[in-house]
């Protein structure tokens, strides 16, 4: 049966079990008289073809390629969670498109205007169209750009809009997002997915795609870099990995091609905006910004003059904003234009700013310090009228959940301080649950609009999304715009003109390079651990090697290597093992450096192909699959999973650039095999023990270095402790041996910018290297008294030099100058002692 047509019968009823109980609301998809609305009809031929089974299939398909394209969301306070991606579009035809589209140009341009003259001249002030209380009551009003400078040109390059319509099918802003608007990575990625599991229908639209948007953008944002700039470098500056929007920020670096950085990453030194180079402030940085992409609030852009405690900003970023050193997109104080405060003021800003009318209209708004509104919302505050939302004017937009008669006191006390919104009955769309059948939930679009040439051009599409309940985590869906001819350029863009090209390799801020080299530590600490709990559990399936009574010699010490990388947290080996996989709180366990590596990695998303987050999907399959079954083969069929899923991080990398950050993965990739290899090799060979126990540790440690074919081909009869020594610390062929791992590591820190050939990191390894050189293996091998103590000597040297040269390798590469302190932070003495 078809999930469409059930939803269109279902809807068409007079009792509907999810019709609104305040007013009837407009359908997306049926019209009133139960027929496909126009945009729905041109798809009609497949989209009346999807049954029960194919939507669930396709959802399913959609869960998976999110997954592996690690796209997550984060509300404020919440942890990480998967984004939700509806199968079913919200689909427009070219007519119903092109009037929303006016309005949205119309309101980026009212908006830009609005902008420029609030913190010029004010003449909305001064002549009372706009209260002054709204403006300069708002946190977003950042007084420091409150003046005439070079860059309030154009402060407003890039805006978002939040549109619901009511219950007549008329279209209403709900919010302005300026400040720092996100959602156009999410939308296309939402488009992406759908690409692959709808293909059919998706041509069948003949819809607007997305690339030529991105293109203008990239041009707009080349465009608005300081006035002579030839070569303009841009970054999209990120609050960092733990943004609740994170990897919009990174798509759209990614899509764009320009670096994504922090602001720890920057710095403003002679009124200009610089990359920190490794060794800053001893070394002067060489690569200028000059277009900021800012995905961080003003408030936190710059400590000096704003918000002192920010850790998020830059240092004087202020001050090379106005001097015009560097552009913002959008311009710093930007974020007051979000006021709903403003909103019932627009219409006569529109007059007198444009000359013209206001297209789309806002919901229904009142600023409470206006006193006749003030008056009647009080009123209908006290009678619990559930249809209006009461909210402060700059806080994030959500209704005070507070008893009235409190709410009512607040509002009095600071009234200049509150907006009350109409709530609409938002129009509805079908959601697939799935059920049997699709639900309705209402629905809330957000478009885009980015100033293009002389003009703002809205993104032929947008962001649609659903709740469940208003604090519900959002599901989105593809919005599609269909074209009125398929020869229609898309996006209405014919062409974007040609940029001038020209090759750039672009330093890497010592904050990557740090992130880059922990991810190739990570990685290879997660990849060793999986390879000794596979051998451990190999051991332990030998036929008589453990019981709860007594376990065999050889399990033992492995099972004590693990306890020497981890600790112990069972007694009984099979939960051991679980809880190496599955606890990420504990150091030292797999799960830990998993989560680690992920960490690392989230920091230079920018850098790094979408494959990569495919390891982390196909990990976390593995872990819900060992979660759900108590079965004691499901550990080592999930460890190898997990194994499989890292070794698969090598061919993500291998295709890499052979740039800085490369070259800083495979240096701590081979530092970390360095130091797990001494580890192993100490826990496992310290003490002789019988000729069998011997036997079987050092097969299991072969094993575990990836080493034991190796092995069998270049040494005949059973293993030896010294031929194991000999393949794993010298045999400079091996990739898994020490001296393998030195001499690659000499060539990636020789490769580094800061390198120099007699860096103290090279010095360490030149040291290393010469002693490794001179071991005479018999010696090292050789038991006195049951132990070999020379070669645990020798391996605690080792680790310890090790240790030294990642402590050199980050003080070269990674270290930027002393963290920001805070102004208030300072004692009295240390504030006379920086003052000039």
């Amino acid at each position: 049966m078809s999930v469409l047509r059930d939803y269109a019968t279902a809807v068409s009823q007079p009792t509907l079990p999810f019709a609104s109980t305040v007013d009837a609301r407009y359908d997306e998809v049926v019209d009133t008289d139960g027929t496909l609305r126009p945009a729905w009809r041109a798809l009609a031929s497949l989209a009346l073809g999807l049954t029960q089974d194919e939507l669930s299939r396709v959802d399913g398909e959609i869960v998976r390629f999110l997954a592996d394209d690690g796209v997550s969301y984060a509300r404020a306070g919440d942890d990480l969670q998967p984004w939700q991606l509806d199968p079913m579009p919200f689909v427009f035809d070219a007519p119903g498109w092109a009037r929303l589209e006016v309005g949205l140009a119309q309101r980026a341009e009212l908006l830009n205007a609005l902008l420029a003259d609030l913190y010029g001249p004010q003449t909305v002030l001064r002549e009372g169209i706009v209260p002054a209380a709204t403006v300069v009551g708002h946190a977003g009003f950042v007084r420091a750009v409150a003046r005439a400078h070079p860059a309030s040109g154009t402060p407003l390059l890039l805006s978002a809009t939040d549109l619901g319509r009511d219950a007549a099918g008329e279209w209403h802003v709900l919010a302005d997002r300026v400040q720092a608007p996100s959602g156009l990575g999410y939308a296309a990625e939402n488009r992406r997915v759908i690409s692959q599991v709808l293909p059919d229908l998706l041509d069948e639209g003949a819809l607007h795609r997305m690339d030529p948007y991105f293109a203008a953008l990239r041009a707009a944002l080349i465009a608005a870099a300081p006035e002579g700039t030839t070569h303009p470098r841009i970054v999209v500056m990120s609050p960092g990995p733990l943004s609740e929007t994170a990897f919009d920020q990174a798509f759209l670096a990614t899509a764009l091609g320009f670096p994504l950085v922090q602001g720890s990453d920057l710095v403003v030194r002679e009124g200009s905006v610089w990359i920190k180079p490794a060794g800053w402030p001893k070394r002067v940085p060489t690569e200028r910004v000059d277009v900021i992409l800012r995905r961080v609030d003003a408030e936190w852009c710059d400590p000096l003059e704003l918000r002192s405690g920010s850790r998020l900003g830059v240092a004087g970023l202020t001050e090379a904003a106005r001097r015009g050193r560097v552009t913002l997109v959008n311009g710093l104080g930007a974020g007051v234009l979000e006021n709903p405060a403003l909103m019932p003021y627009l219409p006569a800003v529109c007059e007198h700013l444009l000359g013209e009318q206001l297209r789309l209209p806002s919901v229904p708004t009142w600023w409470l310090g206006d006193a006749d509104a003030r008056g009647d919302v009080l009123a209908r505050i006290e009678g619990d009228d559930p249809t209006l939302e009461v909210r402060l004017i700059d806080e994030p937009r959500r209704r005070l959940a507070i008893p009235s008669g409190e709410l009512v006191a607040r509002v009095l006390a600071e009234p200049h301080r509150y907006a009350a919104q109409e709530q609409l009955p938002l129009s509805q769309v079908p959601v697939w649950n799935g059920g049997a059948a699709a639900s309705a939930l209402p629905v809330i679009l957000r478009g885009f609009s980015v100033r293009f040439g002389s003009t703002y051009r809205p993104l032929v599409g947008g962001l649609a999304t659903v709740r469940d309940a208003p604090d519900a985590a959002p599901r989105t869906k593809d919005v599609w715009v269909l074209k009125a001819d398929e020869t229609d350029p898309d996006q209405g863009i014919a062409d974007v003109a040609a940029l001038p090209t020209t090759r750039s390799d672009p330093t890497f801020a010592p904050r990557a390079l740090s992130d880059m080299f922990w991810t190739g530590r990570y990685a290879e600490r997660t990849e060793d651990l999986l390879r000794l709990v596979l051998a451990t559990q190999a051991a332990l399936d030998q036929p008589g090697a453990y019981t709860p009574a007594r376990a065999a010699e050889s399990v033992r010490v492995l099972l004590a290597s693990l306890d020497a990388l981890a600790g112990r947290r069972e007694a009984d080996p099979e939960a051991e093992f679980r809880s190496l996989l599955l606890d990420a709180t504990r150091p030292g366990s797999a799960a830990h450096s998993i989560a680690r590596l992920r960490d690392a990695m989230e920091g230079v998303r920018d850098q790094l192909s979408g494959d990569t987050w495919r390891v982390f999907s196909n990990i976390e399959r593995a872990v819900r699959a060992l979660r759900s079954s108590p079965h004691p083969h499901r550990t080592a069929e999930s460890a190898g999973r997990m194994l499989a899923s890292m070794l698969s991080l090598y061919g993500v990398t291998a295709n890499m650039i052979r740039d800085a950050g490369w070259h800083m993965i495979e240096a701590g990739r081979y530092l970390e095999r360095g130091l797990q290899l001494s580890a192993l090799l100490t826990s496992t060979l310290a003490i002789s023990r019988t000729p069998r126990t011997d036997r079987e540790v050092l097969e299991s440690l072969l094993v575990t270095a990836e080493s034991v074919v190796t092995h069998r081909r270049r040494y005949r009869g059973s293993a030896r402790a010294a031929d194991v020594v000999e393949l794993l610390l010298l045999d400079a062929s091996n990739p898994r041996s020490l001296a393998f791992s030195l001499a690659t590591m000499r060539g990636h820190l020789a490769a580094m910018p800061a390198s120099t050939g007699s860096t103290r990191a090279e010095r360490l390894l030149d040291h290393l290297e010469t002693e490794l050189a001179a071991i005479d293996v018999a010696d090292l091998t050789a038991v006195v008294g049951g132990r070999r103590d020379r070669l645990v000597e020798t391996l605690t040297d080792v680790t310890a030099q090790l240790e030294q040269l990642a402590d050199a390798i980050g003080h070269l590469h990674f270290e930027a100058g002393p963290p920001a302190v805070s102004m208030a932070e300072l004692s009295l003495i240390e504030l006379a002692e920086v003052r000039p």
